[in-house]
Protein backbone atom coordinates (compact mmCIF):
# COMPACT_ATOMS: atom_id res chain seq x y z
CA UNK A 1 0.00 0.00 0.00
CA UNK A 2 1.00 2.99 -0.73
CA UNK A 3 2.29 5.99 2.01
CA UNK A 4 1.61 9.03 -0.67
CA UNK A 5 -2.16 10.08 0.30
CA UNK A 6 -1.76 8.62 3.65
CA UNK A 7 -1.51 11.60 6.85
CA UNK A 8 2.08 12.01 8.48
CA UNK A 9 2.56 10.20 11.84
CA UNK A 10 4.57 10.88 15.02
CA UNK A 11 7.64 8.39 15.19
CA UNK A 12 8.18 7.01 18.57
CA UNK A 13 6.29 6.14 21.82
CA UNK A 14 3.62 8.57 22.82
CA UNK A 15 4.88 9.42 26.42
CA UNK A 16 3.14 12.49 27.28
CA UNK A 17 -0.26 14.32 26.55
CA UNK A 18 -1.45 17.49 28.02
CA UNK A 19 -4.04 20.53 26.94
CA UNK A 20 -2.17 24.03 25.77
CA UNK A 21 -3.98 26.39 28.17
CA UNK A 22 -4.06 30.77 27.82
CA UNK A 23 -1.70 30.78 30.99
CA UNK A 24 1.11 29.65 28.55
CA UNK A 25 0.83 32.25 25.39
CA UNK A 26 3.11 34.95 24.84
CA UNK A 27 1.86 37.98 23.67
CA UNK A 28 0.46 36.90 20.58
CA UNK A 29 -1.55 34.12 21.90
CA UNK A 30 0.35 31.72 20.99
CA UNK A 31 1.66 28.57 23.01
CA UNK A 32 5.48 29.91 24.36
CA UNK A 33 8.47 27.94 22.45
CA UNK A 34 9.75 27.17 26.60
CA UNK A 35 6.27 25.73 27.91
CA UNK A 36 6.68 23.42 24.72
CA UNK A 37 10.14 22.60 25.70
CA UNK A 38 9.60 21.70 29.13
CA UNK A 39 6.76 19.31 27.79
CA UNK A 40 9.13 17.65 25.73
CA UNK A 41 12.14 17.33 28.57
CA UNK A 42 8.96 15.35 30.75
CA UNK A 43 7.84 13.80 27.94
CA UNK A 44 11.61 12.14 27.53
CA UNK A 45 12.70 11.79 31.12
CA UNK A 46 9.35 9.44 31.43
CA UNK A 47 11.26 7.08 28.55
CA UNK A 48 14.70 7.81 30.23
CA UNK A 49 13.38 7.11 33.55
CA UNK A 50 12.10 3.86 32.48
CA UNK A 51 15.62 3.01 30.50
CA UNK A 52 17.55 3.79 32.75
CA UNK A 53 15.69 2.04 36.04
CA UNK A 54 15.41 5.28 38.17
CA UNK A 55 16.76 8.87 38.49
CA UNK A 56 17.82 10.68 35.04
CA UNK A 57 19.23 14.62 34.72
CA UNK A 58 19.05 16.49 31.08
CA UNK A 59 22.22 17.28 30.39
CA UNK A 60 22.17 18.24 26.68
CA UNK A 61 18.94 19.38 23.82
CA UNK A 62 19.94 19.65 20.34
CA UNK A 63 18.37 20.06 17.06
CA UNK A 64 15.57 22.13 18.25
CA UNK A 65 13.15 23.28 15.75
CA UNK A 66 10.13 24.98 16.07
CA UNK A 67 7.51 24.32 12.87
CA UNK A 68 4.65 26.23 13.66
CA UNK A 69 2.84 27.88 16.52
CA UNK A 70 0.53 26.32 18.72
CA UNK A 71 -2.86 27.61 19.84
CA UNK A 72 -4.50 27.64 23.37
CA UNK A 73 -6.66 24.85 23.46
CA UNK A 74 -4.79 21.96 21.36
CA UNK A 75 -3.89 19.12 22.63
CA UNK A 76 -0.09 18.59 22.79
CA UNK A 77 1.19 14.97 22.05
CA UNK A 78 4.98 14.00 22.93
CA UNK A 79 6.24 11.24 21.49
CA UNK A 80 9.64 9.95 22.10
CA UNK A 81 12.41 7.33 20.38
CA UNK A 82 15.46 5.96 21.85
CA UNK A 83 18.31 6.83 19.70
CA UNK A 84 21.24 5.38 21.45
CA UNK A 85 22.46 4.10 24.85
CA UNK A 86 26.16 4.69 25.88
CA UNK A 87 27.44 4.01 29.97
CA UNK A 88 25.24 6.35 31.70
CA UNK A 89 23.79 8.21 28.92
CA UNK A 90 20.71 7.63 26.90
CA UNK A 91 19.90 9.99 23.72
CA UNK A 92 15.72 10.31 23.36
CA UNK A 93 14.65 12.29 20.02
CA UNK A 94 11.11 13.60 20.49
CA UNK A 95 8.72 15.30 18.44
CA UNK A 96 5.68 17.19 19.31
CA UNK A 97 2.36 16.98 17.36
CA UNK A 98 -1.47 18.48 17.45
CA UNK A 99 -3.98 18.36 15.76
CA UNK A 100 -5.14 21.04 13.55
CA UNK A 101 -8.72 22.08 14.81
CA UNK A 102 -10.35 23.21 12.07
CA UNK A 103 -9.47 19.81 9.42
CA UNK A 104 -8.59 17.68 12.86
CA UNK A 105 -5.09 16.68 10.70
CA UNK A 106 -2.27 15.82 12.50
CA UNK A 107 0.18 18.11 12.45
CA UNK A 108 4.19 18.18 13.79
CA UNK A 109 4.69 21.35 15.76
CA UNK A 110 8.20 20.89 17.08
CA UNK A 111 11.14 18.37 17.50
CA UNK A 112 14.78 17.90 19.54
CA UNK A 113 16.85 15.59 20.88
CA UNK A 114 17.28 15.85 24.26
CA UNK A 115 20.39 13.83 26.26
CA UNK A 116 19.82 12.74 29.72
CA UNK A 117 22.57 10.86 31.94
CA UNK A 118 21.55 7.94 34.79
CA UNK A 119 22.51 9.19 38.11
CA UNK A 120 22.62 7.74 41.86
CA UNK A 121 20.73 8.99 44.85
CA UNK A 122 23.79 11.48 45.27
CA UNK A 123 23.54 13.24 42.22
CA UNK A 124 26.63 10.66 40.64
CA UNK A 125 26.70 9.33 37.28
CA UNK A 126 25.52 5.47 36.96
CA UNK A 127 25.71 2.95 34.81
CA UNK A 128 22.70 2.18 32.52
CA UNK A 129 21.70 -1.21 33.18
CA UNK A 130 20.39 -1.78 29.92
CA UNK A 131 22.25 -1.53 27.02
CA UNK A 132 21.58 -1.87 23.44
CA UNK A 133 23.21 -3.34 20.60
CA UNK A 134 26.05 -1.48 19.27
CA UNK A 135 25.26 1.21 21.02
CA UNK A 136 28.74 3.69 22.07
CA UNK A 137 30.05 3.96 25.62
CA UNK A 138 30.70 7.04 26.73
Amino acid sequence: MSTINQPPAPCGELTLQTIAMPKDTNASGDIFGGWLMSQMDLGSAIMAQRIAKGRVATVAISEMAFLRPVPVGAIVSCYCELVEVGRSSMSINVEVWINIESTNEPAKVTEGQFVFVAIDENGNTRKVDQQLSGSKED
